[in-house]
């Protein structure tokens, strides 16, 4: 699973960095730490790491992301993730553009030894200036999964994603993202994926942020609970 992860995102990086001869903007990246509150498979606090970077050129734009989760109660690990992703854009005229993506998840507490998830898609920004950006996002995807317990599977989806970003101002912003994927032969089985934060400036490269994410899944592993909630409050240092 390494290998075809890694060969995904090697395949997007290639790409992207064979475009930096358009007038790069450089790399913007964020590292984030912060107090998780869960309620759904745990019910406890944790901590979480997290680190996202992207970078944007004339016609292409590339991102990654990583994440943590882990916690103890009474010296019994209650929380332990890890998710990771890439995604690379080339836009063909300054809102609609194609892409290929690849997400990664593992997940002890929910059972899920890992979940690779590859696809193309389109994309098209409805909104897009200083202030707001809105996009949606569509396209087929690949799924190799593993829960515990059981054999892996294999199976195609489709991608249904939307993002959005409003910079309030010179000192705050807000994000949301969504994202559906439900399997191709059985649309009663599918993943959601939410997210929405705020951030608050409190130096030049650091804020304070609130982000709730929630995943739903609907049809989880044996004796799992279908639907995970976070609240993290924690900060942010974008350099």
């Amino acid at each position: 699973m390494a290998v075809l992860s890694g060969l995904g995102l090697a395949a997007i990086a290639t790409t992207a960095l064979a475009q930096t001869a358009e007038a790069p903007k450089g790399w913007k990246t964020t590292a984030q730490l912060g107090a998780t509150l869960t309620r759904g498979n745990t019910d406890t606090t944790t901590v979480t790491a997290g680190l996202n970077t992207e970078r944007k050129w004339t016609r292409d734009e590339l991102a990654f992301g990583a994440g943590v989760t882990y916690g103890q109660d009474h010296g019994t690990v209650n929380a332990s993730s890890a998710t990771g992703f890439g995604q690379y854009n080339h836009l063909f005229t300054d809102r609609f553009y194609v892409y290929g993506r690849v997400d990664a998840l593992h997940d002890d507490i929910a059972s899920i030894a890992y979940r690779v998830t590859i696809g193309p898609g389109a994309g098209y920004y409805v909104l897009k200036n200083d202030k707001f950006t809105l996009s949606g996002e569509v396209g087929p995807g690949f799924v190799v999964e593993k829960l515990f317990g059981e054999d892996e599977s294999t199976y195609a989806t489709i991608r249904f994603g939307e993002k959005f970003t409003w910079q309030i101002n010179k000192n705050a912003k807000l994000w949301q993202t969504f994202d559906y994927q439900p399997r191709v032969d059985d649309w009663a089985e599918y993943v959601m994926n939410a997210e929405i934060g705020v951030a608050t400036k409190l130096t030049e490269h650091l804020d304070l942020r609130v982000i709730a994410q929630d995943t739903y899944r609907s049809r989880p592993a044996t004796e799992r609970k279908e639907n995970d909630f976070k609240l993290i409050a924690g900060v942010g240092y974008t350099f």
